[in-house]
C-alpha cells in the first residue's frame, strides 16, 4: 500500500481503543445489547441519572463512544462531497451493535416515559434510593475496567468527584430571550451527556439556563429552533466523541477514572432527602421511617447491578 492510499484509510477509519474492538459474535448478544439500549432509555428519562452509567456498567461504553466516533468522521467525508469514502466509513460502522442498542433506548421512551414520569411523581425518595444504588454498584463493577489501581487513578477519581459534588449543587439563572447560536451552542453542550457518565442533559440545560427554553420550543414545535437545537447536538457529539475516543486509546486508565469520579460525583442528585423530586441536588438528613426501608432498596439494586452487569459483560465482550 502506497502513502497515499494508507493516508486515505485513516481518513475514513477512525483509530479506537484496542478495550473498543467488537468482539466476536456470540448467541444472544444482540438481545443483550437491545436491552442495555433499553436500560439506557430508562436511565435517560430520570433526572440525575445516565444513559452513559449503563453503558459503563455494561461494558459497551469504549465500543459505544468508538461508533460515534466513526459515524462522525463518515458524516464529515459526506459533508466534504466525499462520496465514495463516506459510504467506506459507513461500512464500518458496526451497525450490528448499534442498531440494536439505539432501539432499545428508543422502545424504553416509548414504552416506559409515561409510566416512569408518574412513579417518580408518587415516589420520588424510593426511586432516588433505587438510583442511587444503582450508581454505586454501577462505579464498582465499572472500575473493574482500571488496567493499573495507581495513586494517580485514584487521585483522578476523587478530584472528578468532588469537583461534580460541587458542581452539582450550583444552579443557573434562566437566559433571557436566546439568540439562536445561544440555543446551539445549548445542545452542542447538552449532547455531551449522552456519552458521559452520572449526568443528565436536562441539568446542564438547566445550568446554562436553557432549560425552559427548550422545553418550550418542543412543546411550541417551534422547528426553527428544534432544528437549531439539533444541529448543535449534532457537532457536539461529532466533537466530543473524537476527543473522548482520542483520551480513551491514550489515557485509558486517567479518562476511566475521571468517569468514575463523575457517577461517584454524580450521587449528589439522588440523594433521597429532602427529596421534592428525583434529581434536586439539595441535601438534606434522612427522616425518620424511610432510612431503613429506602436503604434496604438502595442495597438490593446495588448488588442487583453488580450481579446483572458482570452477566452483561461477559456477553456483550464475548
Amino acid at each position: 500500500m502506497d502513502e497515499s492510499e494508507e493516508h486515505a484509510t485513516d481518513d475514513v477509519v477512525a483509530p479506537r481503543p484496542a478495550s473498543a474492538r467488537s468482539p466476536a459474535a456470540a448467541p444472544g448478544r444482540t438481545l443483550v445489547v437491545g436491552a442495555v439500549g433499553f436500560g439506557m432509555g430508562v436511565a435517560d428519562l430520570v433526572p440525575g441519572f445516565s444513559g452513559g452509567t449503563v453503558a459503563l456498567l455494561t461494558g459497551v461504553y469504549e465500543q459505544l463512544v468508538a461508533n460515534i466516533r466513526q459515524g462522525a468522521r463518515a458524516l464529515a467525508l459526506l459533508l466534504r462531497l466525499r462520496w465514495r469514502e463516506a459510504l467506506r466509513g459507513l461500512a464500518v460502522i458496526e451497525w450490528g451493535f448499534l442498531l440494536p442498542l439505539l432501539g432499545g433506548i428508543l422502545a424504553a421512551v416509548i414504552l416506559l416515559a409515561g409510566l416512569l414520569s408518574a412513579l417518580l411523581d408518587s415516589h420520588p425518595r424510593q426511586l432516588s434510593g433505587v438510583f442511587l444504588g444503582l450508581v454505586l454498584g454501577a462505579t464498582l463493577v465499572a472500575a473493574g475496567d482500571l488496567r493499573r489501581r495507581d495513586l494517580r487513578s485514584l487521585a483522578v477519581g476523587l478530584v472528578v468527584a468532588v469537583v461534580a459534588f460541587v458542581g452539582l449543587g450550583l444552579s443557573g439563572g434562566t437566559v433571557d430571550e436566546p439568540t439562536l447560536l445561544a440555543y446551539f451552542a445549548a445542545g452542542a453542550v447538552a449532547v455531551c451527556a449522552m456519552i458521559l457518565p452520572g449526568i443528565s442533559g436536562a441539568f446542564l440545560l438547566l445550568l446554562l439556563g436553557m432549560y425552559p427554553h427548550v422545553m418550550d420550543a418542543l412543546s411550541d414545535r417551534d422547528l426553527v429552533v428544534i432544528g437549531v437545537v439539533g444541529l448543535g447536538c449534532l457537532v457536539g457529539l461529532a466533537g466530543f466523541s473524537t476527543l473522548l475516543n482520542w483520551l480513551l486509546r491514550e489515557y485509558h486508565d486517567v479518562v476511566l477514572a475521571a468517569l468514575l469520579g463523575l457517577m461517584l460525583g454524580s450521587t449528589r442528585v439522588l440523594w433521597p432527602w429532602p427529596g421534592p423530586e428525583v434529581g434536586d441536588p439539595g441535601l438534606g438528613a434522612p427522616v425518620a421511617g424511610e432510612l431503613l426501608p429506602i436503604g434496604l432498596l438502595a442495597l438490593a439494586a446495588l448488588l442487583a447491578v453488580i450481579g446483572v452487569g458482570r452477566l452483561a459483560r461477559r456477553v456483550t465482550r464475548g
